[in-house]
């Protein structure tokens, strides 16, 4: 098996699971292509005793077919397929029991909840199956995974029924951050600066099996041009498979994203029901929790705000590529990349993406600060401004116990950014309105985050009180 790339805490936590004298119950969840499959495998490629995935849309007679597959492979024998899921887990117990008697083994069960198919009484087996017998067998791991983040919180996780708290661990996977995205590149024999892997990840953020399409020798921008707009690039028409794949009925969740996508400062709930023609009620309540729990969506709370004056944004970088450049399919093949790369959608884009690969990396700006060891909290803040007032939106606001804020300029350049006078007019106007408006009586530090760093930096020393490069961000 390869080496798993990053994922350290999650490493350390499904070594201390084996090294438990108590059974265990472990759900992993994250959206699609995430890793959790390969992570599963390779920590516990000597301890997996049984594996079965569920399948999309298979009928219940489907899936316990594919249930007496993986038994037969497990045991090297042929199975009959069962005739319900109460039967499918007796046989799993006859073949695990003798097996387990004096060292722990896995149980992995993955795309957990394609299996419970309507009427098909699998969560009420699965309950049984653990809570009359494997938890109560001190060498025995069953972890279950599945990509539909919400639905495994629900129904796992925060289960009312047979389950209720019968998880004893839990992970939830997260794309690689930018260091991680480098050493998982570096392992495929990959080079590349990192302007240009900044550039990949504005396109495919941190999922490992997006990044696994790089191939060797290509730059970013070919890369991005073969696996984007290519008719066989496997991000081409990737956004509809990965919707209806995580979601049941998922145009209303496609709508929402493409909604966010048009508003870079993002919306309110309200805002999303009125734009996408929603119902006001469980339903969005609904599809806005999966959707931040997938890692699509993020919500913020404006400096200074309620929870119910919360704002939604689309974070998820792939999704805000594909609706900005490869849906509109007007421009196709090779050189694809390079002709937008020209226009004024880019700059517009490269922006915005850079912002949310920053807020994405706090803990690696609080380090480039110097404050990794302050509490702080994030958010975001916008004045809109009455008649004869001036207006301001500051992005990312730090805000710390040690009564200092970071309002943070995030800036994306092929080059080394240059402050000119009307931009730092621009800032101290910024750092004026905020101070008026939000009335904090904390320090108030401007910080600019950059790829190049600033050029004539110097010159503003009573401005800038801090800079941050893209290589503080892989750290």
């Amino acid at each position: 098996m390869e080496k798993i790339v990053g994922r350290e805490l999650e490493q350390k936590q499904l070594k201390k699971i084996i090294e438990s004298s108590d059974p265990e119950l472990l759900a992993i969840y994250g959206r699609r292509r995430i890793g959790k499959t390969y992570l599963i495998r390779n920590a516990y490629e000597k301890q997996l005793l049984f594996e079965l995935s569920g399948v999309h849309n298979a009928t219940l007679n489907q899936q316990l077919e594919v249930f007496g597959n993986a038994m037969s492979r497990a045991t090297g024998f042929p199975i009959t397929t069962p005739s319900n899921w109460t039967q499918a887990f007796t046989l799993l117990i006859e073949y695990i029991k003798p097996l387990i008697k004096n060292e722990k083994k896995v149980i992995f069960i993955d795309e957990f909840p394609w299996l419970h198919t309507p009427r098909s009484g699998f969560m009420q087996a699965f309950e049984n199956f653990w809570n009359m017998w494997a938890s109560k067998e001190k060498n025995i791991v069953i972890v279950i995974c599945g990509s539909a983040a919400a639905w495994m919180i629900k129904n796992v996780i925060n289960n009312k029924g047979g389950l209720h708290n019968r998880v004893t661990r839990k992970i939830r996977l997260m794309p690689f951050t930018l260091g991680e995205a480098e050493q998982f590149l570096k392992g495929r024999k990959i080079k590349l600066d990192r302007y240009q892997l900044v550039q990949l990840y504005m396109v495919m953020g941190g999922v490992p099996h997006y990044l696994k399409m790089v191939e060797k020798g290509e730059s970013a921008m070919q890369a991005i041009d073969r696996v984007c707009f290519t008719k066989d690039g496997f991000l081409n028409d990737e956004f509809k498979n990965l919707f209806n794949s995580l979601f049941d009925g998922a145009v209303n969740h496609m709508k929402v994203i493409k909604a966010l996508a048009k508003q870079r400062n993002g919306l309110s709930r309200n805002e999303i029901i009125a734009t996408c023609h929603l119902k006001s009620g469980g339903g969005t309540s609904q599809i806005l929790e999966e959707l931040s729990e997938s890692g699509f969506i993020e919500i913020f709370i404006p400096y200074g705000k309620m929870a119910k004056d919360s704002i939604y944004k689309l974070v998820d970088e792939y999704t805000l590529f594909y609706t900005k450049f490869i849906e509109q399919g007007k421009i196709k093949g090779p050189g694809s990349w390079a002709k937008f790369s020209q226009k004024p959608s880019w700059i517009s884009w490269s922006g915005y993406a850079f912002e949310s690969i920053c807020m994405k990396h706090i803990k690696q700006l609080k380090i480039a600060l110097g404050i990794e060891g302050v509490h702080t909290e994030q958010y975001m803040w916008r004045y809109n401004p009455k008649q004869g007032e001036v207006g301001a939106q500051i992005d990312l606001i730090i805000d710390r116990q040690d009564r200092c804020v970071n309002l943070c300029e995030m800036k994306f350049s092929i080059n080394e950014f240059e402050i000119t006078k009307s931009y730092a007019n621009e800032l101290q106007s910024k750092m004026n309105v905020f101070s008026q408006k939000s009335k904090s009586r904390k320090t108030l530090l401007f910080t600019m985050v950059t790829t190049n760093g600033v050029k004539n930096i110097s010159n503003y020393v009573g401005l800038i009180q801090n800079e941050v490069k893209m290589d503080d961000l892989f750290s």
